[in-house]
């Protein structure tokens, strides 16, 4: 029988035989060293326990990029409580929403979000834990503390440095659960379910398939590695801890007795992180596409020789495109770059992958078919390659639990096709002869333009190609001649200007006919969230508005 693995114990583990002056956070000039990290989540994991939590409630945490979040989940795996992100974006109305819906009874949340909490709170009875952390690091010195007259907070840092810090005695299971709540197309955020060893072993279970390093067997072979390692991982996640893509890279870092480090920045700045890259050795570097691998290329460019950046050995970017051009840019800085490029979602991690390096260019939005991933029309019929067919992508294996509470939802994604267990989370790809993928996009988003189905990634890449072109997003605006007619809208590079007949041409070259943009409009920024994903709905109002007054 498989090793039942459960986070709480491979960080109580690790941290036995990791040393205990290795720095586990970094976040400016703070350092947790591991020593501080099996210490402090300790006692915060005890005294959420003394203080009414019990295994398996909720705690959310409510920050941005700091040491804190990952701690706070350390000592939540050690005392069996189930990790639930918040969005720092949301507004209130949406705080109380995440919060109810995910049986929240413990908050753990950064001072400056205070006025929100003061706002909330009495909305939300089951949250018996209010937990705030002190703002006072660097970077964040104009954030005022919020004071309120109203609620007694708990301080996190008194939990944090409270007690022997010795571990935790209590058993615990692999069936225990973490939440990472996703929004997207899946209309109001939902929580995604994953059992500690579902996530584990899907993450690679201490190998990694790209590398070549195979999972472990069981723990005792985990620390073994660990321990025959001169050092541990660096990695530095650029997005939002609270996103997926950089939970899930700072909870490998740790849990593989290495190295995460955060910038101390509201938003991402490119000089910054190069800066850091240097300072640390950073090994691994956490990207979301092309809205951080651009300006990262940009400055390096301006800038060469400024930081060194040859410590970087592996770059992974989840979640959107991620173009040709800009890997290329950056393997001219760092010759020696394994750059990957994962195909996952929060519910479905491992549909593909592709890898690029000096000596192996590859092209946008195609991917080597994941080794147990299939691809299925609507009516559950296995597209063949080659066939010109589309279909949906499925992976079957390890897979979370389901969505919390919306069952409809679960088994509309995890479906059962010829007696096995796949989830599918709506995203349209072709098999080519060879077997690779071409990703075309979620088909929540795919545009009918007279009879013909356009994926928007598909065009969006095409017009990206352009030398003009920074960036882009496309949408489909009702037609009454189309239906829906192909609408692009634009950030250009600086000093360039709009040629909306020009780009119509360059996109012939690219794309078949009826895929073309009927009009290509420009604005300032397409406003992409801090983890690089696009707002759809706000770019197709802002194009209907454009068209309306025209």
């Amino acid at each position: 029988m498989a090793f039942e693995w459960n986070y709480g114990d491979i960080l109580d583990a690790v941290g036995d035989v990791v040393p205990g002056d290795r720095p586990a956070l970094i976040h400016g000039d703070r350092t947790i060293t591991w020593s501080d990290l099996i210490t402090r989540s300790n006692n915060l994991a005890r005294n959420l326990l003394s203080n009414g939590a019990k295994p398996g409630d909720k705690i959310a945490l409510y920050m941005r990029n700091r040491p804190e979040y990952l701690e706070s989940m350390t000592a939540a795996f050690k005392a069996r409580l189930t990790h639930v992100n918040v969005n720092y974006r949301y507004i209130d109305n949406e705080l109380i929403y995440l919060l109810d819906n995910a049986d929240a009874t413990v908050c753990i949340y950064a001072a400056e979000f205070a006025p929100h909490i003061e706002h909330i709170r009495q909305q939300l009875p089951k949250v018996t834990q209010w937990i705030e952390v002190d703002d006072g690091n660097p970077g964040m010195a104009d954030v005022p503390a919020y004071e309120s007259a109203t609620y007694k907070s708990l301080a996190y840092e008194s939990l944090a440095t409270s007690g022997d810090g010795m571990p935790l005695t209590q058993a615990r299971s692999s069936t225990d659960q973490l939440f990472i709540y996703t929004g997207g197309t899946t209309g109001m955020p939902k929580g995604v379910m994953w059992s500690h060893y579902a996530l584990w072993n899907v993450l690679g279970a201490g190998g990694n398939a790209r590398l070549g390093v195979p999972p472990c067997e069981d723990l005792a072979e985990h620390l073994s590695r660990i321990k025959a390692a001169p050092s541990g991982p660096v990695t530095l996640p650029l997005p939002p801890l609270m996103h997926g893509t950089g939970l899930l890279a700072g909870l490998s870092a740790i849990a593989n007795g290495g190295t995460c480090v955060t910038l101390v920045s509201k938003s991402f700045e490119a000089e910054l992180a190069l800066q850091n890259v240097q300072q640390h050795g950073v090994t691994a570097l956490t990207i979301v596409g092309d809205a951080f691998a651009r300006p990262l290329v940009e400055f390096l460019d301006a800038n060469p020789g400024k930081y060194d950046f040859s410590s970087v050995a592996v770059m992974t970017s989840s979640g959107v495109m991620w173009t040709r051009d800009v890997k290329a840019g950056l393997l001219r800085h760092n010759e020696n770059l394994l750059l990957a490029d994962s195909f996952s979602s929060s519910e479905a991690i491992g549909l593909g992958a592709s890898v690029m390096t000096k000596d192996e260019a590859i092209e946008v939005a195609q991917f080597t078919l994941g080794p147990r991933c299939k691809v299925f029309t609507d009516d559950e019929r296995e597209v063949m390659p080659g066939s010109g067919e589309s279909g949906m992508i499925a992976v079957s294996g390890f897979l979370p639990d389901g969505y919390y509470k919306d069952q409809a939802k679960t088994d509309k994604t995890f479906k059962v096709i010829g007696g096995e267990r796949y989830s599918i989370p709506g995203d349209f790809v072709r098999v080519e002869v060879d077997g690779s993928l071409t990703l075309l996009g979620r088909g929540s988003n795919c545009i009918n333009t007279a009879g013909e189905k356009v994926f928007p990634e598909e065009v969006e890449e095409a017009l990206k190609h352009h030398s003009s072109v920074k960036d882009c997003l496309v949408v489909g605006l009702t037609d009454a001649k189309w239906g829906q007619s192909i609408t692009a809208v634009v950030e250009l590079n600086p000093g360039c200007e709009l040629d909306e007949a020009a780009l119509k041409d360059f996109s012939r070259t690219h794309l078949a006919a009826y895929k073309i943009p009927k009009r290509i409009l420009m604005r300032e920024s397409l406003e992409r969230a801090a983890n690089g994903k696009a707002d759809y709905k706000l770019i197709k109002e802002f194009a209907e508005t454009r068209l309306a007054s025209a």
